[in-house]
């Protein structure tokens, strides 16, 4: 019992000092602004985090728009839920399929040109409060969009407009640009065992 009692009064004190540093933290951070955050990584999960984000933001009554660079062939469950919400987001599906499936570049370069298109028009818009760019960092890996007009783009865009930047291998020049930069590692894949994309999981 007494060693219970020391290690529940070791936590509290632990606790308390944590606490305190937090809240100074918070006390002395500025004031709110638009972020961008960059999902990258080998791992599962950046496009579902994105969605999960653009869920919460709609949860606060935000403006959204969503452009999708690869995917594209096939309806996702994200693109079949979100569709459902008109007046609140915006669902562009731009993709031509992954980049194994297409094998035309021309043809990929001129559907991520096009996406950018429409990418500019939501971060040209201040009443758009997050735009999700799902799998713009593989079209930047393949060249088919340059680099340099896209952070502009990016960093051009109203002061309070959250971006969120989907797809592996990121560019350093994107990382650096990212407020959050999250890196998605890949543990274990249930496709390595054989098992093909499920709905409701992958797609």
């Amino acid at each position: 019992m007494t060693d219970s009692l020391e290690r529940d009064e070791r936590h509290l004190a632990r606790m308390q000092r944590k606490k305190a540093v937090i809240d100074e933290r918070i006390a002395n951070s500025p004031d709110e602004c638009g972020l961008v955050l960059v999902l990258t990584g080998n791992g599962k999960g950046k496009s579902s985090s994105a969605f999960g984000m653009l869920a919460r933001a709609m949860g606060h009554g935000m403006q959204c728009g969503v452009v999708q660079f690869i995917k594209g062939r096939n309806s996702t469950g994200e693109e079949l839920f979100f569709r459902r919400f008109p007046e609140q987001v915006r669902f562009h599906v731009m993709g031509e399929g992954f980049t194994w499936e297409t094998q035309d570049r021309q043809r990929d370069i001129a559907a991520a040109e096009a996406a950018w298109e429409v990418s500019r028009e939501l971060l040209r818009d201040p009443s758009i409060g997050l735009v999700v760019l799902d799998e713009l960092n593989i079209a930047l890996k393949h060249g088919y969009l340059d680099l340099d007009r896209v952070l502009s783009d990016l960093q051009a865009r109203p002061p309070m407009q959250h971006v969120i930047v989907t797809g592996r291998a990121a560019k350093s020049e994107m990382i650096e640009m990212g407020d959050t930069v999250t890196e998605m590692g890949m543990i274990k894949h249930a496709f390595q065992a054989g098992i093909k994309a499920q709905k409701g999981v992958e797609l």
